[in-house]
């Protein structure tokens, strides 16, 4: 059987610039993050998509 370990993963929401890119890492339900790299352009429409929604 596997030994049962934490998920190291988890943490809150991170954006961060690695080199050109925008790296953005989103906290998942039930554990883990989604790890997504932008470019400048696609941030900002993901950004202004975000603002039309909430407003």
């Amino acid at each position: 059987m596997a030994a049962m370990k934490p998920r190291t993963g988890d943490g809150p929401l991170e954006v961060t610039k690695e080199g050109r890119g925008i790296v953005m890492r989103v906290p998942l339900e039930g554990g883990g993050r989604l790890v997504v790299e932008l470019n400048a352009e696609e941030a900002g429409d993901l950004g202004d998509a975000l603002k039309a929604v909430v407003g």
